[in-house]
């Protein structure tokens, strides 16, 4: 296809697995990344950087619905860190000046009985998670600009983690798998809820681009059978609904899910991001078995780019720019988000491979 494509044209096309004129493009950046490439010549911040890279994506809201909304209740705190009690009732230990992973100290919900009285009537009881008006002025500039635009999301899985804990979570998705159902189901009733607000408020996307991490470098954090049975019911809920509502669905997860694949095919999954590569996620081995039922979004390994050496890097991209885009469904992004590893001259090196490599002819 040799004609320019509208950004929302490019990616209809790609999660279609039809032909279109380039990869689509998007990525996330550290703060500290950005920081590191204004210090080596970038003039600009994040929106500039997505402007370099022609990044073909609009996010038009966040729901990640909490049963406590605006609590961040601050209970000690130095000179680096502080603990805070948060919406979820979740206890933790976060940096203050840095990005990293919190320390987790405590969950308020530490058994069913809690969950039942406390937490799942405050978080039925709460307004919508998402603000209406921005989305639809986030919508309507997608659309002057002609974005392919994305509702964002966080699904059941990740929903228990936050609410309970990963070994309370694990615990009982063992012994009382009825407890785990019953928090996906109504967190992912909060999220449809918020979805809906939108699409009668006029907010009508392309797709639903859905959150949550259910593995780990080399295997999903339960069995498969365990994930159909708890989780997998309300994440083809989430993609039946946008599919209903004429979108395409994609589903972030880091972590090795290839155990899982199938289940997302059955579920109506059209789309996975960012296929880890630190956790054995290769599209160039993906792509073959895959790559007629799923789009690829990312898998550009960041541990690689983090070398600065430009050789490794362009075999990187290359290699799997290659595999992508024969089956017409690939997406660029890096293989998570861009950490401070990756110089300004690396990262202008992966979008100069992408105009040299990322075109079909």
């Amino acid at each position: 296809m040799k004609q320019t494509l509208t950004s929302c044209e490019r990616v209809k096309r790609m999660m279609e697995h039809r032909d279109h004129d380039r990869v689509p493009r998007s990525d996330g950046y550290w703060d500290e990344t950005i920081a590191r490439w204004q210090a080596e010549g970038l003039a600009g911040s994040t929106e500039q950087v997505w402007q370099l890279l022609d990044r073909d994506f609009a996010h038009l809201c966040w729901s990640w619905p909490r049963p406590f909304p605006g609590r961040q209740e601050v209970l000690e705190q130095n000179e680096e860190t502080r603990v805070v009690i948060d919406g979820f009732g979740q206890k933790t230990r976060e940096w203050k000046h840095r990005s990293g992973t919190p320390e987790h100290l405590g969950w308020e919900c530490d058994s069913r009985q809690v969950w039942e009285n406390r937490i799942k009537p405050a978080l039925r009881a709460t307004d919508l998670h998402v603000h209406v008006a921005d989305a639809q002025a986030q919508y309507a500039q997608g659309r002057t600009r002609e974005r392919w635009c994305y509702l964002a999301g966080v699904e059941g899985f990740e929903a228990t983690r936050k609410i309970m804990g990963d070994e309370l979570a694990m615990i009982a998705m063992a012994e009382d798998p009825d407890w785990i159902r019953d928090v996906s189901r109504v967190h992912t009733d909060m999220v449809l809820r918020d979805f809906e607000a939108l699409w009668k408020a006029g907010v009508h996307p392309d797709g639903v681009w859905i959150y949550g991490d259910m593995a780990y470098n080399h295997a999903t954090v339960c069995s498969p059978a365990m994930y159909r049975d708890t989780i997998w019911p309300d994440h083809k809920r989430l993609a039946d609904w946008a599919h209903a509502h004429g979108c395409k669905f994609i589903y972030h997860t880091d972590g090795d899910i290839r155990a899982v694949m199938d289940l997302y095919i059955e579920a109506g999954f059209d789309c996975l991001q960012p296929l880890e590569a630190k956790a054995n996620m290769d599209i160039r081995e993906l792509c073959p078995v895959y790559g007629d039922k799923l789009a690829m979004f990312g898998n550009i390994d960041m541990l690689v780019a983090g070398s600065n050496d430009r050789e490794r890097i362009e075999h990187e991209v290359r290699s799997k720019l290659a595999a992508g885009m024969a089956t017409r469904a690939y997406a660029y992004h890096s293989d998570h988000s861009v950490p401070p590893t990756v110089s300004w001259a690396t990262y202008q090196l992966i979008i100069e491979l992408l105009d040299r490599y990322g075109n079909y002819e």
